[in-house]
């Protein structure tokens, strides 16, 4: 059987499936817990997290046009610091992407219950149609599936505009009186947990051997959905800030907490009880979105790692029917499903968010190695501007955030890198003995080492 994945995605779907896996849970859900961290000012919590992701997003969008295959985060790191380091970011990288996907799909629920009463019991079954549903259509093509995200991210895309657009005319400048009052130390705090909200940028290079022209596409594709993400973001909350009242933003939730529904909620104030009902459709589209595009770009860790010998070679398989990859679909569906039908998936994003701020800073790592070791297979046609300074901030900047996400989540990282490394010690250490890059530039160290004589 062959395992080659067809080049089938142009520009646009590449922008699309990116920006589908940014668009979800991070601008439905978070602002208003966002806004008890930072009052108003969390507007320049969605902008400091999109400026941390930006440096990992440029070292990404150089390494994906040198090395156009599927495996993204996993593949950068594997090649640049060794199977070990790849072996930790591979799964820990697929483990947060499920786990963000399992959000989004359980997330449905607050919006659901918006448009008809349903049980929890019924919220969760809908969570469960909708998983196997998208891992279907990943299953029947990729070209189907980008095809599906650019619809859904289009029309998105055009309802969050119209909701900034009409938003002008009830927003209060009253609410945002107060604006930094909680300090920077809130700002920060508030980065850290809506830096999820961007981590999807990047996902779109998991997918890079199946993308047309990846010299071109690749790189843009990045930067124009992260660039169109950040606008839409900062004006989106705004809009959310202004045209509600904190206290009730703060209160309206589950247990008196922050509104879970807070896109919802602006609309209320917009245009009554039809402008609940379209954001909550448009909410459902998206929140859908965000987990198609993760199924789509989780599931080529696992097919990556196995043609390196780092899991299993059925992994590796691709359906001659559908020229997807089949086993590595269905095996990250059913985590999927596992997650929507037994886990408390909040507390999963958060722990995975941890993940995903690390393995943000250890790509601007690799993409030091690779220029460190000038070997002759790095061979990139787009390459990041601002090096090494842009990257050294992207380090700096994502372990700062990692600091202000508390004990649990941080452990919950540290819980992954342990098992990824005994993955790798007890799998594929006997299997692979590859260096990566960094032997390169430690080899050539060694011989650089002046020969002392008795």
């Amino acid at each position: 059987m062959k395992n080659d994945l067809e080049r089938d995605l142009g520009l646009y779907a590449t922008v699309t499936i990116s920006m589908g896996a940014m668009i979800g849970s991070g601008i439905f859900v978070l602002p208003a817990l966002g806004l008890n961290k930072a009052g108003p000012a969390v507007i320049l919590a969605y902008i400091l997290a999109g400026l941390v992701v930006l440096p990992a997003a440029l070292s990404k969008a150089e390494m994906a046009t040198a090395m156009p295959e599927s495996g993204g985060t996993y593949l950068y790191i594997d090649r640049a610091m060794g199977p070990l380091a790849g072996t930790v970011a591979g799964i820990g990288a697929w483990f947060s992407l499920v786990f963000k996907s399992s959000f989004a799909l359980v997330g449905l629920g607050a919006y659901l219950l918006l448009l008809v009463p349903l049980s929890s019991g019924l919220v969760k079954a809908v969570a469960l149609g909708l998983a196997a549903l998208i891992v279907v259509l990943n299953v029947v093509g990729t070209e189907q599936s980008g095809k599906a995200q650019s619809i859904i991210v289009t029309a998105v895309v055009v309802a969050l505009a119209a909701y900034v657009l009409n938003s002008g005319v009830a927003i209060e400048p009253a609410r945002f009186q107060g604006f930094a009052e909680k300090g920077t130390g809130g700002v920060v705090t508030a980065a850290a947990f809506v830096f999820v909200s961007y981590a999807g940028v990047t996902k779109i290079a998991s997918v890079a051997e199946e993308i047309e022209d990846p010299d071109r596409n690749l790189p843009l594709g990045i930067l124009i959905s992260m660039g169109v993400m950040m606008v839409l973001y900062t004006l989106v909350v705004a809009a959310v800030v202004g045209l509600n009242d904190p206290a009730a933003l703060s209160t309206s939730g589950p247990g008196d907490g922050p509104s879970l529904t807070p896109m919802a909620d602006g609309a209320g104030q917009l245009l009554g009880g039809f402008g609940v009902v379209v954001i909550a459709v448009v909410a459902i589209l998206a929140l859908t979105s965000m987990a198609n595009a993760g199924v789509l770009a989780s599931s080529r860790f696992p097919l990556a790692m196995s043609r390196d010998s780092l899991a299993p070679g059925r992994l590796a398989r691709v359906s001659e029917r559908f020229k997807t990859p089949l086993n590595a679909i269905l095996l990250t569906g059913g985590l999927l499903l596992l997650l929507i039908a037994f886990v408390d998936v909040v507390d999963l994003a958060k722990l995975a968010s941890a993940f995903q701020i690390l393995v943000f800073s250890i790509v601007n790592v690799a993409l030091i190695v690779f220029r460190t070791s000038d070997v002759d297979s790095y061979q990139p046609s787009f390459h990041s501007p601002g090096y090494p300074f842009v990257q050294i901030a992207g380090v700096v900047g994502g372990f700062g955030l990692l600091t202000q996400m508390g004990t649990l989540p941080i452990l919950g990282a540290a819980g992954i890198i342990v098992g990824g490394v005994t993955w790798y010690l007890a799998y594929g250490r006997s299997r692979t003995n590859r260096d990566g890059a960094l032997g390169t530039i430690l080899a050539r160290r060694r011989e650089e080492e002046p020969v002392t004589s008795d």
